[in-house]
């Protein structure tokens, strides 16, 4: 049996005659128990802002999209939909025609993203979920679906007939501009829906059927600029990639969800690294209690310590008793404070305890890797502050006390 361990585990379930020592002892005990409670909540609070956030653009993100790596532009050819199609990993994709264009309608304009897509578009993302009000756009047709912003800063209604938008983009080619005429290409469309997604892409986004994009940038039948893939539940993404990116070649750049939304994950897990490493700052103090409470617990048991090494115990197994106290200390303190959290973090879940405004309740994402996180956090710095105090313990000490 390990001696030290078995002192160490007597003295933390046991009181100090000293009141004062047990005074020390709960607070550095309550300390570690807030700590992890506290870290522990703010990650899963975390958590829950990064999935509550990415759930919007993700409503209108394909699982896989292909970009043209050279130019605006590539040609799908016929052998190439139709190795596609044949593909068993895909579920659904969509041919996009994609292009930055200005919009005017009367007095007012402003710049947009113009977004061609097929009839399989809305087999590929949950677009119409989208849709605040008015209908979905109908292909061969000159109907715009546009966003919250861009509907505002037209003052755009719905199947307002009085009220044409007139899309202009600027025509490919060289020489001096005699004229607006010659330079810019230009459709006159009629809006049919509003949708709402995030603020970026309400200002920045208008759908449209893929052949009124096609003809206002004088595309040819099969040249696009993207293709969105929907795939099949359960298919491996890195196989699905390969066997696309071997039918379409260089030409183009796969990227899944998280590559689409590169910016906004760095963000989000900048963000959430900031907070850890503050907390865990936070921790680093706290456990400075836990070395003052083991230092005053060697103080007083001053007199059995002398009696352990006079009857044969060495100096490096009565630095093992404290700091297996301290480690102990450590681990089930915070465990303590996990058990805590995730009690309070279920009843947010459940009872909205926490409310962002009167109807949205504060995200909240439980993590099976932010509880081992959290405990690693509290069992390694547990560790050092135990090592730090029981490093305090030296010969001339012990005969001295």
């Amino acid at each position: 049996m390990n001696v030290s361990l078995y002192i160490a585990k007597r003295y933390l379930r046991s009181k100090s005659t000293n009141n004062a020592i047990n005074f020390i002892t709960y607070i550095a005990i309550i300390g570690v128990i807030l700590g992890s409670a506290s870290l522990f909540i703010v990650l899963s609070g975390f958590a829950g802002l990064k999935d509550f956030t990415l759930q919007f653009s993700s409503q209108v993100d394909p699982d896989l999209k292909a970009e043209t790596s050279i130019g605006k532009s590539f040609i799908l050819t016929e052998d190439e939909t139709n190795k596609l199609n044949n593909l068993e990993a895909i579920a659904s994709y969509s041919k996009i025609v994609e292009e930055r264009v200005f919009l005017a309608s009367e007095d007012k304009n402003t710049l947009a993203i113009i977004k061609g897509v097929d009839e399989k578009f809305q087999s590929v993302v949950a677009i119409d979920s989208t849709l605040d009000y008015g209908n979905w756009i109908e292909q061969k047709t000159n109907q715009l679906v546009v966003g919250w912003g861009i509907s505002n800063s037209l003052s755009l209604g719905v199947l307002d007939f009085t009220k044409p938008i007139n899309i202009y983009v600027p025509k490919p080619g060289k020489g001096q501009i005699t004229s607006t005429k010659n330079a810019f290409n230009s459709i006159s469309a009629i809006n049919v829906g509003v949708f709402y997604i995030n603020e970026t892409l309400n200002d920045t986004y208008v759908y449209a059927p893929i052949d009124l994009a096609r003809n206002l940038l004088n595309y040819q039948p099969n040249q696009i600029t993207s293709i969105e893939f929907k795939l099949k539940s359960g298919v491996d993404e890195t196989q699905a990639k390969t066997n696309i990116q071997a039918i379409l070649g260089d030409k183009v750049i796969l990227k899944n969800r998280a590559q689409l939304n590169d910016a906004l994950y760095k963000m989000l897990n900048t963000e959430n690294l900031a907070v850890y490493l503050i907390f865990t700052l936070v921790l680093i103090i706290a456990f400075f209690n836990v070395i003052g409470s083991l230092i005053m617990m060697m103080l007083d048991k001053k007199r059995s310590l002398s009696t352990l090494f006079n009857i044969g115990a060495t100096v490096k197994d009565i630095r093992k008793i404290f700091f297996y106290q301290g480690s102990l200390m450590s681990v089930f303190g915070g465990l303590i404070g996990l058990g805590v959290a995730l009690i309070i973090t279920a009843l947010q879940k459940v009872f909205n305890l926490v409310m962002i405004t009167p109807t949205l309740a504060y995200p909240i994402t439980i993590k099976l890797e932010n509880f081992f996180i959290v405990f690693i956090t509290i069992s390694v710095l547990g560790v050092i502050a135990s090592k730090i105090a029981s490093a305090r313990i030296t010969k001339s000490l012990i005969q001295n006390l």
